[in-house]
């Protein structure tokens, strides 16, 4: 009986853990137990290796099927030439209630397997990331080789099945009353054979080469989401269903604009009077320009840093159920150079503003004309 302790228990995760959540608790476990932050202790690096075999298994979805149904004896039937190991009984116990339940016979294919998944980051504007678009982007990946649509063999040639194995990829030995598997070592597995391999493709019936795909963004979709495509990535072997593509999405920043989710926030620099008085202003709007504005009124008396919503001008929320808000912060700009008549009108709006001080007010200013004119 296997000593292994529970990879979950390894990882400090739960059997229904999403492959997110293997992949931090990987990380958590992998940082603390690391040999150069643990110099000297033994049991640390110990638990280290437990962890990165734990995460070799759990990550990898086809081991962690196998583990998660029959334990670390399972993985031990795939090492080879383990024979007469418990796993090998247990693989072939597998393989048996898969022809049971699948209605077919011994002559069943072992070596098709479904395509890897591929993942791909697009960067979008913030218009397009906002109102939806569709892209056309290019995926460097392994594909289906189209000489022999993927199956390896040579132009108006056929795999044919390994007569060894008779498809399985395995052959069975009896010992008594207990059945053994191996790997069938004259397909390797596979369960086929190529005589006549296909040139293109060398027999491996994918070939590299890019290749386009068109990805449909939804409204609203912000960065740190991703879309999934399904049956755009990696070829599977022997003609099987190919994977899924993975669009990981960014937005670029927006040099009117910070996103806040739905909303977004936008400064506008206003003159002193028209913060004073009130005034009907243009400010920057998500629309079909660069340009594009909204009007906004601005109540006499408008302090600098005002904050005012606008409802209805953000971002539409992914779930289509509106739009967010535009935040207007205003900032009210101060002049830093007067002309004589500016000054003259600045000192009397100071003095109708300030009626008791003023007098006292522009005898201060005067004196430190004076002095800074005696100065040079």
């Amino acid at each position: 009986m296997s000593t292994k302790r529970c990879y979950y228990e390894v990882l400090g995760s739960s059997r229904g853990a999403a492959p997110d959540e293997i992949r931090r608790a990987y990380k958590k476990e992998a940082l603390k137990h690391h040999p150069d932050r643990n110099q000297g202790n033994p049991e640390s690096e110990k638990t280290f290796k437990e962890v990165n075999e734990a995460y070799q298994v759990l990550s990898d979805d086809d081991k962690r099927r196998i583990y998660d149904q029959f334990g670390h004896a399972g993985l031990e039937s795939g090492a080879g030439g383990m024979d007469g190991g418990i796993g090998d009984m247990f693989s072939h116990m597998q393989d048996l209630f898969t022809e049971m339940f699948s209605g077919g016979g011994g002559g069943q294919q072992r070596g098709v397997r479904r395509g890897g998944d591929l993942r791909v980051q697009v960067r979008l504007p913030l218009r397009d990331a906002a109102f939806g678009c569709k892209r056309e982007i290019t995926v460097h990946a392994p594909t289906r080789c189209s000489d022999c649509n993927g199956n390896g063999a040579k132009r108006g040639t056929q795999p044919e099945v390994c007569t060894g194995c008779r498809g399985t990829g395995q052959v069975s030995n009896a010992r008594g009353f207990v059945m053994f598997t191996a790997t069938c070592q004259r397909c390797h597995g596979q369960g086929m054979i190529i005589k006549d391999a296909c040139p293109t493709c060398e027999g491996q019936g994918m070939v590299q080469k890019p290749r386009k795909v068109m990805v449909t963004f939804p409204a609203g979709i912000d960065a740190g989401q991703r879309l999934r495509v399904p049956g755009q990535g990696m070829a599977g072997g022997n003609g099987a269903q190919a994977g899924d593509l993975y669009v990981e999405v960014d937005v670029e920043e927006d040099a009117r604009f910070e996103r806040d989710g739905a909303d977004l926030i936008t400064r506008v620099h206003v003159t002193f009077t028209d913060a004073a008085l009130g005034a009907d202003i243009l400010v920057p709007s998500l629309g079909d320009a660069d340009d594009a504005t909204v009007e906004l009124t601005l109540p006499p008396g408008t302090q600098s840093n005002g904050v005012f919503t606008m409802k209805g001008q953000g971002v539409p929320r992914l779930d289509g159920r509106g739009r967010g808000s535009l935040v207007v912060v205003v900032q009210v700009d101060v002049p830093t150079v007067l002309t004589e008549r500016a000054r003259k009108l600045m000192e009397e709006l100071d003095e109708e503003l300030r009626p008791e001080q003023g007098r006292s007010a522009r005898a201060g200013r005067a004196v430190t004309d004076a002095r800074v004119a005696g100065s040079k």
